[in-house]
């Protein structure tokens, strides 16, 4: 295809303002095809704002966004989106396999045929995720971990290039995290799809992130994870002393330091160790 010699998403001085408050600004950075990308920041420091700029719903009252190549907006059919209110959001009374055919008619039915073709579709879509026995449940009758994957799902089901999940995994409980982010895992390393998340917390996707966005100081910025997961930029972002432990296992976690229990005797790494060591876990842990 022409454009995948482009980066994934560019940004080229591009600044966001809501009337005449600059959401953040000076954003310029680039971020690779095939990457899993983190895009974090305290409250209000613009996380979906990002988003949604990226996906052409906000304009740039400076510089540029491109996408896939194109300017923002104009590249979206190739985009899969999984809104935060998903699961409010939609109607629940329609089953899981209404839901994802969603994602390529965009209407509700009866004005397109659910063809064969379509519905073919809809189960690879709902398969990949693990869905294949929720078919025909409502999505009132699934869990928050289960409805999540049917957005992904519907997300999935018309074979974007770049998939992007606000807070995907607000409000699920661990099993259904873990899971959630074992889909992305399997979609980035099995059909090559860029992903990006907005995230609070880094701590589930650090075994499948390549590098992260971070608005700090009303700037975004972009890095590789080895650079993002340093103790000093970490507290910066979060206002509150972080640091970065690896466990014996290779895991490792973003812990506020003060909360650790005194038994724990896990000491805190130099970046460069981390790079190393994530990229270890990165190439051998199976999500």
């Amino acid at each position: 295809m022409h454009d995948e010699t482009h980066a994934c998403i560019e940004f080229d001085d591009a600044c966001v303002k809501r009337g005449d408050r600059v959401i953040w600004q000076h954003g310029t950075f680039s971020i690779p095809q095939g990457s899993v990308t983190a895009i974090v920041g305290t409250n209000g420091a613009g996380k979906t704002t990002m988003m949604k700029a990226e996906l052409g719903l906000i304009p740039t009252a400076h510089g540029s966004i491109r996408v896939l190549g194109r300017p923002a907006g104009s590249a979206n059919s190739r985009i899969g989106y999984v809104p935060q209110s998903y699961a409010s959001d939609i109607e629940s009374n329609i089953t899981a396999e209404q839901s994802v055919l969603l994602g390529l008619t965009g209407t509700k039915f009866g004005i397109h045929p659910v063809t064969k073709a379509l519905r073919d579709k809809a189960r690879k879509a709902m398969d990949f995720v693990g869905l294949q026995d929720k078919a025909n449940y409502r999505l009132s009758e699934l869990s928050g971990g289960l409805r999540q994957r049917v957005a992904i799902a519907q997300a999935l089901v018309d074979d974007p290039k770049l998939l992007m999940l606000d807070e995907p995994l607000a409000n699920l409980d661990l099993a259904s995290q873990r899971a959630t982010v074992h889909v992305l895992a399997k979609l980035n390393r099995e059909l090559g799809m860029s992903i990006q998340v907005v995230a609070h917390d880094l701590n589930m996707l650090l075994p499948i992130l390549t590098g992260a966005v971070y608005l700090l100081d009303g700037h975004p910025h972009y890095a590789g994870m080895n650079e993002v997961l340093d103790s000093h930029l970490l507290t910066h972002l979060y206002g509150t002393t972080v640091q970065v432990v690896t466990t014996p296992q290779g895991d490792m976690f973003v812990t506020p330091s003060e909360d650790e229990p005194e038994s724990m005797s896990i000491g805190a790494h130099a970046s460069g160790e981390i790079a190393q060591s994530h990229h270890h876990s990165h190439t051998t842990q199976e999500d």
